[in-house]
């Protein structure tokens, strides 16, 4: 199993073990394990339903799991309230108050502790002063910007010193650009106050940017625990291939298989050369996977590639960034993009041209079809 990691107490601030949670025959959880260490920013990705706030709910204490268990700071959360747990929970809807002042809304969780009015105030100011607001204690939440409103509710669960911070998709609300700009402002705060975060995100440009380690959840088990790095070049599972950045997938049948190179025989005859350390032998019936930035356009045939398709430009796409090409392959009808740096070359591109899309054989990833269902 892809997820699994070895365990060492020491250096882990929050480990699952083989942690379960079912409602009625539905497998919400299903024996999931993960080790995380102190100080980081760990996201947990998947699509809707895959059982991610289901998990994030029983690390804050509001469900408890049917098997396994699980550890802060090596003790043993079982049967542990919320209340009682090193950790605190920033919202989706973030669940201010707004008849509050930002600083009454930060001060809440103190003043239900029975925190000292003196002490209170010093550390509301504190956690203002952390997320750049230090002027906004007197402003009431309808005053707000969407970021800072995020910010306030930040400074509302740090100030309460938690071991561990979660966050349930808490960028959801914010439109594009806000949330863009939150993505960095979140990853600057983390490593600036070193609270280890444990953030939920079905968006794996939110997980890419700012985690340390990512767990890519799929029908309640993970699929693969690893850096950003590590999920999109290397990804273990053809689940994680397709859900983490875009790629271009092509299904057929292996004709050859030798020390990991494979020829796949896809539609129309035509032949794709692939590497894999999956263990798939001849005539297995397989996916590939290849990333849109890894295909090179030339003008003309090349013969020091190992996979080469004759294109027609259907599109070009200008983002800023990169320039998205889509290609209708000439033999076959299949449909594949290329993304081109922004350097200025795709200028010369025009819709209908025939081009050539290459790559090396090392950049596509294969997987049995059945895995890939």
């Amino acid at each position: 199993m892809q997820g699994r990691q070895s365990f060492m107490p020491d250096t882990y601030v929050l480990e699952c073990r083989e942690v379960t949670r079912r409602f009625g025959a539905f497998v919400a959880v299903d024996q999931v394990s993960l080790a995380i260490e102190s100080g980081s920013f760990f996201s947990i990705l998947g699509p809707s339903g895959c059982g991610k706030t289901t998990l994030l709910r029983m690390l804050a204490g509001f469900d408890e799991p049917e098997h396994g268990e699980i550890y802060i700071q090596g003790e043993s959360m079982r049967g542990v309230p919320p209340n009682h747990r090193p950790v605190n929970m920033v919202f989706q809807h973030l669940a201010l108050f707004p008849m509050m002042t930002v600083a009454d809304n930060v001060a809440y969780g103190l003043k239900r502790r029975g925190v000292a009015r003196g002490e209170i105030g010093t550390k509301v100011a504190q956690a203002l002063e952390r997320v750049s607001l230090p002027e906004a204690g007197g402003k009431r939440i309808n005053q707000l910007s969407g970021g800072q409103k995020q910010r306030v509710a930040i400074a509302r669960a740090l100030v309460l010193e938690p071991t561990v911070l979660l966050l349930d998709e808490p960028l959801g609300a914010l439109d594009l650009k806000l949330r863009e700009h939150m993505k960095v402002e979140l990853k600057q705060l983390q490593k600036q106050i070193g609270t280890t975060f444990v953030y939920i995100t079905h968006d794996q440009s939110e997980a890419l940017v700012m985690s340390d380690q990512i767990a890519v959840m799929n029908h309640g088990r993970f699929e693969q625990i690893g850096t950003p790095q590590e999920l999109y070049f290397e990804p273990a599972t053809a689940f994680v291939a397709s859900f983490v950045g875009e790629a271009n997938r092509w299904r057929g049948k292996v004709s050859a298989s030798e020390g990991g190179n494979l020829t796949v025989e896809i539609a129309g005859g035509v032949a794709l050369q692939a590497h894999t350390t999956n263990g798939i032998a001849s005539r297995n019936e397989v996916e590939i996977f290849v990333r849109p930035e890894a295909i090179g356009l030339s003008r003309e045939a090349r013969q020091d590639v190992a996979n080469q398709l004759q294109c027609t430009v259907q599109d070009i796409l200008f983002n800023g960034a990169n320039t998205q090409v889509l290609l209708r392959e000439q033999g076959t009808g299949h449909t594949l993009v290329a993304a081109l740096p922004g350097t200025g070359d795709f200028l010369t591109i025009k819709r209908d041209d025939t081009l050539f899309a290459n790559w090396d054989r090392r950049h596509t990833r294969c997987f049995s079809a059945d895995a890939a269902e």
